[in-house]
């Protein structure tokens, strides 16, 4: 895979992560600051590393599918892995400022 076609890939997909929310909060998983890592490679597999903003979240199961089945709609994507981390611990300010806007943080 071509290192453009990789980049064009990417955008797709972070965009893609933009569609999927929180049920909780009105902002989406990727503004949240919950996505850690994206890792595509040369045969269109992606790891996703993301955390939760509460380890006990009662849907995680339901965020972390619809994160798999967005990011492996992607076209260029041949399928995903989501991986749950807690390292490091997310924090508030790892949101971005339209993220904190929206929650009235700013």
């Amino acid at each position: 895979m071509e290192q453009e076609q990789k980049l064009k890939i990417e955008e797709d997909i972070i965009k893609m992560l933009k569609t999927v929310y929180d049920p909780e909060l009105p902002v989406d998983v990727y503004s949240l600051g919950l996505i850690y890592k994206i890792d595509l490679n040369d045969e269109g597999h992606v790891d996703i590393d993301m955390t939760l903003t509460a380890p006990n979240c009662p849907i995680a199961d339901f965020i972390f599918e619809d994160v798999r089945q967005k990011v492996e709609s992607v076209d260029g994507v041949t399928s995903a892995t989501v991986n749950l981390v807690f390292e490091p611990e997310w924090d508030p300010r790892m949101m971005t400022d339209e993220a904190k806007l929206e929650l009235g943080m700013m």
